[in-house]
């Protein structure tokens, strides 16, 4: 089984660095090829020894991707691909059902009520996904929330498989090391009450919330990783509450690699295990979340934590996860939490199960059953070595390789999608 990954970009992010860590776990041959943006973590892919190419793809409407992308499939002599993210998964699809790949699966990440990747849900995006999830044979969730989701939109349920999002565990173990040394070098009191967060300084993450709780609460400094159109609002708002010396944007930072300078003291900034061992309280603003990695790499490093929405753990019972804590999109509620938190002196939680639960290597085995399954429910492809027997049962019922695909900007509708 000769497997390709076609994802929208690589830079820093949860979808990305998902990726990256199953292409170590997967004991097939496996190659990825990005449309656009080849940045941190398509180096750490290939240095981990797995092939990259770059499609060059220039925009959402190049269609000039999608004959060179059906020919990298096509000589590449692939079995199974496999696409991540909207736009991959729109033009990847094509691709490979043109190319005469018949087992193609899509792992939709970031889909939430209302976004997808961050972005608004409108008519055209949805019957643009519609149109292009036929043309697959498996829909990966990685969620039931996100699994009730696709089913709300249509997609069959014998095509939703759900195999969750992993993490691993032991690199966000708590490192009191760790937290002396970026405490120092980004010039924090080694005594101080320190939140943190992460994640894509967008609209929907909502850490305008986060800033503005912390601005209320005199001598608590916080530490944002991430990066995105919102930093200078962020900043400027911290500065306009008088909090600008607390408030501590540490642009993109990597779980995997250090990533770039960020804004400490002689451009030092921490990865992400790093600031989680820095901080004594997580939290997650984002009120539409497809699964919640970064609320469970906190939960790792045995942080009390306050979300505003985690598929990861509220799919489980409340003992799999008794460090995390929900809350409303209220800024007033927010503060509280935290001032209650820094006045009980939270300290270090034991590893809540849940984590034990979202293992990256149970993930890849369970993706592994995923492309066993598809390969068996399509036709072999003539002269496939590795073409494997259709199993009893379920048989997949493929459209014709030529498609016609909707534009989406002629949606007559441009609010956002009902679910309903």
């Amino acid at each position: 089984m000769k497997v390709l990954h076609v994802i929208t970009d690589l830079d820093v992010g949860g979808a990305e660095q998902q990726l990256r860590l199953l292409l170590r776990r997967l004991p097939v041959p496996c190659e990825v090829l990005t449309l656009t943006s080849p940045g941190p973590v398509a180096e750490g892919i290939q240095a981990d020894g797995t092939p990259v190419t770059h499609l060059g793809m220039t925009g959402n409407r190049d269609l000039t991707a999608l004959p060179r992308l059906t020919r990298l499939i096509r000589d590449g002599g692939y079995d199974l691909v496999h696409t991540h993210l909207y736009r991959a998964c729109v033009y990847g699809r094509v691709a490979a059902r043109l190319a005469g790949v018949r087992a193609v699966v899509a792992t939709e990440h970031s889909l939430g009520d209302a976004v997808i990747e961050g972005r608004r849900l409108t008519r055209g995006v949805r019957t643009l996904y519609r149109a292009t999830e036929r043309l697959g044979t498996a829909t990966v969730a990685v969620s039931d929330t996100v699994a009730a989701r696709l089913r709300r939109w249509g997609v069959p349920e014998q095509r939703i498989h759900v195999v969750p999002n992993g993490i691993e565990a032991h690199r966000f173990g708590f490192d009191p090391a760790a937290r002396a040394l970026v405490r120092t070098r980004l010039g924090l009191p080694l005594d101080a009450f320190v939140v943190g967060g992460a994640g894509r300084l967008v609209p929907g993450k909502r850490f305008d919330v986060l800033v503005r709780a912390v601005t209320q609460l005199p001598g608590v400094h916080l530490l944002l990783a991430g990066a995105g159109p919102e930093r200078d609002m962020l900043r400027r708002m911290a500065e306009q509450f008088g909090s600008g010396d607390r408030i501590h944007l540490l642009g993109e930072r990597d779980g995997a690699v250090d990533g770039a300078a960020a804004d400490g003291p002689g451009g030092f900034g921490p990865d992400i295990p790093g600031l989680l061992s820095a901080i004594d309280v997580f939290v997650s603003p984002s009120p539409d979340e497809a699964f919640g990695l970064a609320v469970l790499e906190a939960l790792a490093s045995g942080l009390h934590v306050l979300y505003g929405s985690c598929p990861a753990v509220d799919e489980l019972p409340a003992d799999q996860a008794p460090g995390a804590r929900h809350f409303g999109l209220n800024v007033h509620e927010l503060a509280t939490a935290l001032r209650e938190l820094r006045r009980q002196g939270p300290g270090r939680l034991p590893v809540p199960p849940v984590v034990r639960r979202y293992d990256i290597t149970r993930s890849a085995e369970a993706l592994l059953s995923v492309y066993e399954q598809a390969l068996a429910d399509t036709p072999a492809r003539r002269g496939s070595p590795t073409a494997v027997p259709p199993r009893q049962g379920r048989a997949a019922a493929l459209p014709p390789a030529t498609v016609s695909l909707p534009d989406p900007a002629r949606s007559p509708d441009p609010s956002p999608i009902s679910n309903r």
